[in-house]
């Protein structure tokens, strides 16, 4: 990691001894070449102007998919009576996460001191506080072709979605102040140290295994559904679940957010390869045809046993193959991108219907089947369309082994995930109470925990 100064040559265009009148337009033209494109200039390990529009961009469509996108996504889906918490819920997390990211969550997940090659011990497993409340970085210091700060502004992007994710799953019933301590905790135990594993560079536990984990696979989406999946079964299920319908109140509220999702997704995976380059521009093509397949393969399947497609089924297909392709959108070609939004459409359908069903919890908007099993399934599938025989950049590496690599690196963070979240849960239940009481419940967290409604009545 460097620090850049931009520097540019000082020439003497107003000199009255300088060169005559065709020099100074000379002078003047290279001056504004210098001025206005560093990226000619400056050497290759310093800010490139054309990457750091791209990942400016990139954080914006990231921060857009949890408010509005998620938001929205999740309140249509909801009761009329919840609505206004759930909103209210995305909102308080993106300013909480921001405030906690700054103080010591950057640090701990990318702190470079558990970058440098051969680190070794607890720096494998998470970083340290030398990026505390960002210290040392101003707008020149660089990760590697763009400015820290700027890297810092979208990796916190992704920590804001994460735990946002989760609430999805207990929807309609846990205590606001329960969520927000829950979900600030499980973002320090859980998310920061499986991020810094992950992408925490040379010395990092999962980095130096080789596993493949290009936009957050492991890192938001399986971590995100475990969670999910460990809350709603400690949490309970909802008043009425099993015996009475509850169907969402505004679809077009849903469709809304989920279109918000997948426009957005563009920056979560084609930011990623933080330069405006052919990675990102393939990282986006793959993440659109796999959210395509996925819809359409949902749909078809939904149309084929009930007999009618429905428009909470394509969204959700949409999802599922946005989450799947996630890990692979850095490494694989459009066969890809085709195939593994196929099986996420597939294995998703099933996972949030048939096996839900039979198991019996109470996973309110699917994040579990959504986002767990196709962020586990893209994670896996990421080591075989990686190849070069399927269209994939890594060349001809051996599928077995890299699948297993996959299959390895997810296995242990459901379990790491699983248990860690079981015992925050626990704690803050024994503490301050997980779940409102029953009026509360039957009356609307929108009246019960914040006196408004998202509706005039």
């Amino acid at each position: 990691m460097q620090s850049c100064n931009l520097t540019y040559p000082i020439i003497p265009i107003a000199s009255t001894k300088g060169p005559g009148r065709p020099g100074r337009w000379l002078a003047l033209w290279v001056g504004f070449v210098l001025l206005f494109a560093p990226s000619v200039a400056l050497a290759a390990d310093e800010i490139n102007g054309a990457d750091t529009a791209w990942i400016l961009i990139s954080t914006a469509l990231v921060l857009f998919m949890t408010i509005p996108g998620l938001a929205l996504f999740y309140g249509g889906l909801v009761h009329q009576k919840n609505v206004l918490s759930v909103l209210m819920q995305c909102l308080v997390l993106t300013a909480a996460v921001s405030v906690l990211w700054l103080v010591f969550g950057y640090s701990l997940a990318f702190d470079p001191t558990g970058m440098q090659e051969g680190s070794t011990g607890l720096h494998s497993f998470i970083g340290g506080f030398s990026r505390a409340f960002m210290t040392g970085v101003d707008g020149n210091t660089t990760w590697g072709t763009i400015p820290e700060i700027l890297f810092f502004s979208f990796q916190m992007t992704f920590a804001i979605i994460t735990p946002a994710l989760i609430i999805g799953a207990f929807a309609e019933r846990m205590k606001f102040s329960a969520m927000l301590i829950f979900s600030l905790v499980w973002l320090v135990v859980v998310y920061l140290p499986i991020c810094h594993m992950v992408w925490g560079g040379a010395g990092s536990f999962f980095g130096d295994w080789g596993v493949l984990d290009f936009a957050g696979g492991i890192v938001v989406h399986i971590t995100a559904g475990i969670g999910a999946l460990v809350a709603c079964i400690v949490i309970g299920p909802r008043m009425g679940y099993g015996s009475t319908p509850m169907f969402p109140h505004n679809l077009t509220m849903t469709l809304t957010g989920t279109g918000m999702l997948w426009v957005g997704w563009f920056g979560f995976n084609g930011g990623s390869a933080l330069a405006a380059n052919g990675d990102a521009a393939m990282a986006i093509t793959v993440t659109h045809l796999s959210a395509s397949s996925a819809a359409l393969t949902w749909m078809a399947i939904e149309w084929g046993i009930h007999g009618k497609p429905s428009a909470l089924g394509l969204a959700t297909g949409a999802i599922a193959g946005l989450a799947a392709v996630t890990p692979a959108s850095g490494f694989i070609g459009p066969i890809g991108g085709l195939l593994i939004g196929i099986a996420a459409g597939a294995v998703c359908y099933f996972a949030s219907t048939t096996i839900k069903q039979a198991l019996g919890y109470d996973d309110s908007l699917d994040v579990f089947g959504v986002h767990g099993v196709g962020g586990f399934v893209g994670t896996v599938l990421a080591g075989v369309f990686c190849a070069e025989l399927f269209g994939g950049n890594m060349g001809e590496i051996s599928i077995g082994t890299q699948v297993g690599k996959q299959l390895a690196a997810s296995i242990a963070t459901v379990v790491y995930t699983g248990i860690i979240t079981w015992i925050i849960l626990k704690v803050v239940d024994a503490w301050i109470g997980l779940r409102v009481d029953a009026d509360d419940e039957n009356e609307g967290l929108d009246i019960s925990l914040h006196e408004e409604t998202g509706y005039r009545l």
